[in-house]
């Protein structure tokens, strides 16, 4: 049997870890930031660098502000590691039903593991519902790369979030979606999800958020 070649990893049985993610993975988060707004069809309005993210994700302590889950897969176990007093990762093996094929692998190389790609990301963060008097987390980005999409990845990432939002006592779990991406809406309705049609989101960025802000002043 030939061996598979270094951006096809073979089918069957694949090793997956979501972990906490930390500067020395912005590389990775900047590239799949980008490739979701290219996905979006968003780029007019991607403006982010690898510096400012470095400057601006990680200045707080986990699940207190921005957090980010990498999900990461090996063709081999993950070695063991020091457990991680913020998180300790889940690490499972999983079936998928075809050889996966990644152009991109060694581009997306994790620093963790040579045998490890980066396959997604959650970026998520803190809010607070007054209606439940409690705080939430709200997911802003949930990205699984392309060659790894429809393996069921997506709803990893976010049972990861679910879950630890269990176990911080927290409310709820909240997210927009694109009205036109009627396969997430489908995939998040038959997870539970209620998707909600009257709402819209209002945002001031940009001009418009340095004019109002100067309105105010006067």
């Amino acid at each position: 049997m030939a061996a598979a070649t270094q951006d096809e990893l073979p089918g069957k049985e694949m090793h997956v870890r979501i972990r906490l993610a930390d500067q020395q993975d912005v590389p990775h988060i900047h590239g799949m930031i980008y490739q979701m707004a290219v996905f979006e069809r968003l780029t007019h309005l991607f403006s982010a660098t690898e510096k400012s993210l470095s400057e601006t994700l990680f200045s707080s302590p986990p699940f207190k502000s921005f957090t980010v889950f990498l999900l990461e897969l090996s063709q081999t176990p993950f070695p063991p590691t020091p457990s991680d007093p913020n998180y300790p990762g889940i690490v499972r093996a999983v079936d998928v039903p075809n050889p996966i094929k990644d152009p991109e692998a060694e581009t997306f190389r994790s620093g963790r593991s040579e045998e490890a790609v980066v396959a997604g990301f959650v970026l998520f963060f803190p809010n607070y519902s007054s209606f439940l008097a409690k705080p939430g987390f709200y997911i802003e980005d949930i990205f699984v790369r392309e060659s790894y999409r429809r393996m069921g990845f997506g709803k990893m990432l976010l049972s990861a979030v679910a879950e630890q939002a269990v176990e911080l006592g927290l409310g709820r779990v909240e997210w927009c979606v694109l009205d036109w991406n009627v396969n997430a809406i489908k995939f998040y309705e038959e997870m539970g999800a209620e998707v909600f049609q009257e709402w819209r989101i209002c945002r001031l960025t940009g001009e418009a958020l340095q004019a109002y802000a100067g309105d105010k002043k006067e």
